[in-house]
């Protein structure tokens, strides 16, 4: 692919430029690479096209006991439909009062307005420094968030969660929670069922419940032998039925107090929030992925009416399930051309269907399909 600074087609796939720091991490580094790169449509083409840039093009100092070459240089910016800044941990100043050395900040100068921008982990720390964080909300690595909110008042830091997507500027958490960042944005762009076929060719879950607040270790933490994983996996094969939180808890032989603290404990969030989202996520795939009206889907995911669908999809989502189904079935469908009769078959009236035939249903998946 042309990887040039200048004028790119109209129909190129989206761009994404990983900016490669000194002192960067290769895992975090490589994460792009691996999730972008593979993003399909239905027709097998490639979504999006993946190239690394850093400030001195050459070699990139990292904190494994390799470096690595990298042939662009920062014009790569100006080109980039989405930056992201993996983490890094150079230079010092950075971490020690909060401002970007003079020349990083002419590369991240070179970024165009309107560029979409993402880190993960203490990439956070770059982007903030260079004022794209000042007012909004962002996280990073819950161990580094003290110190971010102290260099960076203006940042609305919230060290609970494995990323923020505040629209034209994401933040995610340490580590894996770059997974989650880049699989969040691919569903963000081509909905539940790319970043679905992604996440199951990568062996990794599609979402994962809860924030980083899960893995902070706990003074003495309290052993444990039950688990709500059962009364999970009971409630995702009937999410199209009413299920109660005493129902949860007694899959598990719980009170439901009990059930309750031990869920949040287990998956980050309460009960509700968590079946709320398995219902939205199956509503997703419902609108993708079938004709089913909209009142059917939200039957079939457990909203019980289209109204309680919507408030939920526009709380989650920030759209409404016409909408989200306008979006992505536009985006996931490959396009079609007319069907043409041979120029010598005569003119005919209509093919018609027997009249015992039944009016054609939309195929649909089965309600209890996940």
């Amino acid at each position: 692919m042309d990887s040039s600074p200048r004028r790119r087609r109209r129909d190129a796939p989206h761009r994404v430029v990983v900016l490669a720091l000194p002192g960067c991490i290769p895992f975090e580094l490589s994460m792009p690479h691996r999730l972008f790169g593979r993003a399909l449509s239905s027709a097998g083409d490639p979504l999006y096209e993946v190239l690394t840039c850093t400030p001195d093009p050459g070699r990139v100092s990292t904190e494994a006991d390799f470096d690595v070459f990298v042939e662009h240089g920062p014009e790569l910016l100006a080109t980039a439909d989405t930056v992201l800044v993996p983490a890094a941990y150079e230079p010092g100043v950075l971490f020690r009062e909060g401002r970007l050395p003079d020349e990083l900040a002419e590369v991240f100068a070179r970024i165009r307005p309107g560029t979409r921008l993402a880190s993960i982990c203490t990439g956070g720390f770059f982007l903030a420094a260079a004022g794209y964080l000042d007012g909004r909300p962002a996280t990073t690595h819950w161990s580094w968030a003290e110190r971010f909110q102290a260099l960076f008042p203006r940042v609305r830091v919230d060290p609970q969660v494995l990323y923020v997507d505040d629209g034209d500027v994401l933040t995610s958490a340490g580590v894996a929670a770059g997974i989650d960042l880049c699989l969040h944005l691919v569903r963000r762009d081509h909905g539940a069922a790319v970043a679905n076929d992604l996440a199951r060719r990568s062996v990794v879950p599609p979402h994962r419940d809860g924030g980083q607040a899960q893995y902070i270790q706990r003074p003495v933490p309290e052993p444990q032998i039950a688990t709500t994983s059962g009364a999970r996996r009971w409630a995702l094969d009937r999410l199209g039925e009413p299920i109660l939180l005493r129902d949860l808890a007694e899959r598990e032989s719980m009170s439901v107090r009990t059930f309750t603290r031990r869920f949040r404990e287990e998956v980050g969030v309460s009960p509700g929030q968590w079946l709320v989202r398995q219902r939205v996520e199956r509503a997703r795939q419902l609108l993708e992925a079938t004709e089913l009206s909209v009142d059917q889907v939200a039957r079939d995911a457990g909203f019980g009416t289209a109204q309680s669908m919507r408030q939920h999809l526009q709380s989650v989502l920030g759209v409404a399930p016409t909408a989200y189904r306008r979006t992505f079935r536009a985006v996931t469908e490959p396009p079609t051309e007319p069907p043409t009769e041979p120029a010598t078959e005569p003119p005919t009236a209509p093919a018609t269907a027997p009249a015992t035939e039944p009016a054609t249903a939309p195929a649909t998946a089965p309600a209890g399909e996940r």
